[in-house]
């Protein structure tokens, strides 16, 4: 099972200049605050669908739940 702190590194990791907060009570559902310059002129659809796109086949299995609020700095 992933830890908040993996999702976050993965978040950062392929988001560059992401700062990311997860947090989860049991590492199956989790809440997430992402934020980026790099989402600045996207719609907030566009900015989720970057960060689901780094847990590709993850969401839905290992990550049941996955809470997201995105913003630009």
């Amino acid at each position: 099972m992933p830890t908040p702190q993996e999702l976050e590194q993965r978040i950062e990791a392929a988001i560059p200049g992401a700062h990311a907060e997860v947090s989860s009570a049991d590492n199956v559902h989790f809440s997430a605050r992402v934020v980026a310059a790099s989402f600045d002129g996207m719609s907030r659809i566009q900015q989720h669908r970057l960060v689901y796109d780094v847990f590709d086949g993850q969401l839905g299995g290992e990550i049941h739940a996955f809470s997201l609020r995105t913003e630009v700095p």
